[in-house]
């Protein structure tokens, strides 16, 4: 008889809908063994892109084969947005009134918040339905909004949230963290001696063998004949886009290297406006997801970056990270927490985070290295990833707590 697994996750989407796409790649593999899968997610997230229509209090519609389950909440205008706060509760309540009759009963049910709160009610119903609970760690909370958002640790709102995270930490049967160092959080911060399981985001194979070509005007806007140094996602204050943008100020003499930024987000104008007397730098509008590796494949470098921040020592898992590994080109990594996944697999160059200086002697260093060399580092990291972070294996990693 197969298990039913429950993902309660109230960011989760879907390639159709937009990301985030971790539960969603899982689920498809594990429905490949024969499990049911359930996501029990919210109709309203600031990572969608298309949003459900949900006119009652659940819809529940099956993406993919898997069941999804959408729960209607609030609107909100941004992340930082109070009425976020309101959603986070709607959406907790109303996990205790799912359509049971509806829905199969879970064997296994895998709470993966980014506020805590709703590991209270998730836990209620895994007690109710006497299946396996597990808590899944994705961002620490609240100890990202004290060190990233500068909330005092002793704001009561912030003891609240940690309440809800030690209280999600003590009844799971398996703690489970995309993070390879949070050990360290549960030992240090939280005082709990407990084990977890380290089970990273990474690349779905199935995808990637559904890759789409660029629509012919996004590929137009790529400078031809240039040593392209490209990011793609989110362009926001975190991924540290305007040190990557700095150093083409500073490498502004050099005509043949050219920076080319895919996406959006808070920080895109703002970047636009302020480096707009620059022309070795070109915005494109953002592409479907299963446009990403097409447009890698003009990169000569892939960059990725962070600020310096003492949480990123716990460890990093950005899906982008990922894909820039799969598409075999050399990642320039600005970077300074522990267990840089670029410096084990030999495929980049990772420098100090915030110094525009050393991110563009890096680019230098590639520029300067032969197509062979800079062709091994990508190797290296397609390799990597291969071997250790497709969805089929991190599923089955999963598979084993179940």
């Amino acid at each position: 008889m197969s298990k039913t697994i429950w993902i309660i996750n109230d960011y989760a989407g879907s390639p159709h809908h937009g990301m985030t796409y971790r539960h969603y790649y899982l689920a498809k593999e594990w429905i490949k063994k024969g499990y049911k899968v359930y996501i029990i997610t919210a109709s309203y997230s600031h990572f969608l892109r298309k949003f459900p229509n949900v006119n009652k209090n659940f819809k529940i519609e099956k993406i993919d084969g898997i069941n999804y389950v959408w729960v209607k909440v609030p609107k909100y205008n941004n992340s930082w947005d109070k009425k976020r706060v309101v959603k986070w509760f709607v959406f907790s309540f109303k996990l205790l009134f799912l359509p049971f009759l509806k829905i199969d009963k879970p064997d296994v049910i895998i709470a993966s918040p980014t506020a805590p709160f709703f590991v209270l009610p998730a836990y209620k119903l895994a007690k109710k339905f006497k299946s396996k609970f597990i808590f899944e760690i994705r961002d620490i909370w609240p100890l990202t909004l004290v060190e990233l958002g500068n909330f005092s640790a002793n704001h009561p709102f912030i003891k609240f949230m940690g309440w809800f995270e030690k209280f999600g930490v003590k009844k799971s049967d398996y703690i489970v963290s995309t993070l390879q160092n949070y050990g360290e959080h549960l030992k240090n911060n939280l005082k709990i001696n407990k084990n977890f399981i380290w089970i990273n985001n990474g690349v779905s194979l199935e995808e990637m063998s559904k890759i789409e070509p660029l629509d012919k005007n996004t590929e137009e806007k790529i400078p031809k004949d240039k040593f392209i140094v490209g990011y793609t996602g989110t362009i926001g204050v975190a991924n540290a886009i305007e040190y990557l943008l700095k150093a083409a100020e500073l490498l502004i003499g050099y005509k043949d290297i050219h920076f080319v930024i895919v996406g959006d987000g808070k920080e895109k104008e703002n970047l636009q406006q302020r480096y707009a007397n620059l022309n070795n730098i070109t915005f494109i509008e953002p592409i479907k997801k299963q446009q990403v590796q097409s447009i890698l494949k003009f990169f000569d470098v892939c960059y990725i970056g962070w600020n310096k921040e003492k949480i990123y020592n716990y460890g990093i898992s950005p899906n982008k990270l990922f894909d820039y590994m799969y598409s075999e080109k050399p990642i320039l990594h600005s970077y300074d927490g522990k267990n840089d996944i670029v410096k084990l697999a030999n495929c980049g160059v990772t420098v100090e985070p915030e110094n525009p200086k050393a991110i563009s002697n890096a680019i230098l260093k590639l520029y300067n290295m032969s197509e062979q060399n800079r062709k091994k580092l990508g190797q290296n990291g397609k390799k990597y990833v291969l071997e250790y972070f497709t969805y089929d294996k991190l599923a089955k990693k999963y598979e084993k707590l179940f």
